[in-house]
């Protein structure tokens, strides 16, 4: 699992890496992390997340947009974010990843604002033997 953000314009955008739909959306959620902290120390609690949506676009853009909740309702920065994707019924087909994040008090770091997850550009794709997915931040 891997990321790297990358400059955008105004805004962040994270590209990740994983063997897994769900490792890839894991890493893109940490490379959203590190777009607002530098340094993570290794204090907070394991939080479990489940989310749906009805396609795998509407799955990683719900996903992040809940850790973003999370984020200013708990007050912490999710961060070791991981979980599995799995498509659920066919019709109408909908997907659901189920996981979990360390929950690190913002007292604890000096985090950088970053207003909301986009779809725009946003790519989610198997390439060969791994899944690769962009996400655009806006800051």
């Amino acid at each position: 699992m891997a990321y790297q953000l990358r400059e955008h314009t105004a805004d962040v955008a994270v590209e990740a890496t994983a063997d897994t739909l769900g490792g890839v959306f894991g890493a893109v959620a940490d490379g959203m992390a590190a777009a607002m902290c530098d340094d993570v120390p290794t204090t907070g609690e394991r939080v479990d997340i489940s989310v749906t949506a009805e396609s795998r676009h509407a799955l990683l853009f719900d996903y992040l947009d809940e850790l973003i909740y999370e984020r200013d309702v708990r007050d912490v920065l999710p961060v070791d974010n991981q979980g599995t994707v799995e498509k659920i019924g066919s019709e109408p087909e909908s997907w659901r990843f189920t996981g979990s994040y360390r929950g690190v008090p913002l007292a604890d770091v000096t985090a950088r604002d970053l207003k909301a997850v986009t779809y725009s550009e946003m790519e989610i794709a198997e390439r060969d033997e791994d899944w690769f997915a962009y996400v655009v931040f806006d800051v």
